[in-house]
């Protein structure tokens, strides 16, 4: 299947998910060279499993999420099933996000420091909920197939706005609690005096930005969006050429797609709820 501008794309999910990858080698290292490791035992190693799972749950798996629609090599399947394997990874992500915040509350606890006094925390927890929310609705539009098409339509633009919001959401309330931890932890030397573990600590927070401006870049490009079932199927139907390709541009297929009247409510409901990748 033939993508336009293919290397681009190429370069920018590779790169996505080198700085993914390397964002959770960045938080394992914290967590077991400068900090106490990882235990389940109500002390620190317990807490540090919120910013372990939050960078490769929260993070990583809804970044994996939110492109999964525009890898080109999943074009061969249907959109259901691509449906199913988003749905899957957002909800893999809310529950790493999920225990995440229960590693938080039982240190908290176990330790008499008070939940939910920061910034940090109330954030985190209004990302949480409104995740949860965005994986109903999504899952209540998107895969019962008795929800009218045209509700699917209309809710569209805010489930993608929503999702990619919130997406940039959790990597800046993130920051904020790895920025939060280093102050509270770091005592001799202090943060402002830059030691070792804040300069490694600050460098996790560049990757983490630098993953997310990649995924929005990719999630956001209209000529990496999958093409209709109807483009598929056309494709598909002529065949490719000698040079491997599938058929015209997408670009021509698209226009000339749209252009055409569609009389049957099952490729009319294809047409509208193709409009979010």
């Amino acid at each position: 299947m033939a993508m336009e501008n293919f290397r681009q794309f190429a370069v920018a999910l590779s790169a996505a998910f080198a700085f993914g990858i390397v964002s959770i080698v960045f938080v394992g290292i914290w967590v077991n060279h400068y900090r106490e490791g990882l235990a389940w035992d109500g002390g620190p190693p317990e807490f540090n499993w919120h910013p372990v799972l939050v960078v490769s749950g929260f993070i990583f798996l809804q970044g994996l999420a939110i492109v999964v629609y525009r890898l080109p090599w999943t074009w061969q399947y249907s959109k259901l099933t691509m449906k199913f394997i988003h749905a899957g990874l957002h909800l893999l992500a809310f529950i790493f996000a999920v225990i995440a915040m229960v590693a938080v509350f039982d240190f908290h606890n176990a330790a008499k420091i008070p939940n939910m006094y920061s910034l940090h925390s109330w954030l985190g927890l209004t990302a949480l909920i409104l995740y949860c929310l965005q994986l109903v609705l999504g899952v209540g539009m998107y895969l019962i197939p008795f929800t009218p098409a045209s509700w699917r339509a209309a809710f569209m633009p805010l489930h993608v706005y929503s999702g990619l919001l919130l997406f940039g959401s959790v990597i800046a309330v993130a920051l904020m609690g790895i920025t939060e931890k280093l102050i509270f932890s770091l005592s001799n030397p202090k943060y402002k005096d830059s030691p070792p573990e804040a300069i490694f600590v600050n460098v996790l927070g560049i990757l983490l930005v630098v993953f997310g401006a990649l995924i929005l870049w990719i999630a956001t490009r209209r000529p990496w969006k999958r093409p209709s079932e109807q483009i598929l199927h056309t494709l598909h139907t002529n065949g490719g050429d000698e040079s491997g390709k599938v058929g015209p541009a997408l670009s021509e297929l698209s226009d000339g797609a749209d252009a055409e009247p569609c009389g049957e409510v099952r490729r009319r409901s294809y047409r509208l709820d193709d409009q979010d990748n």
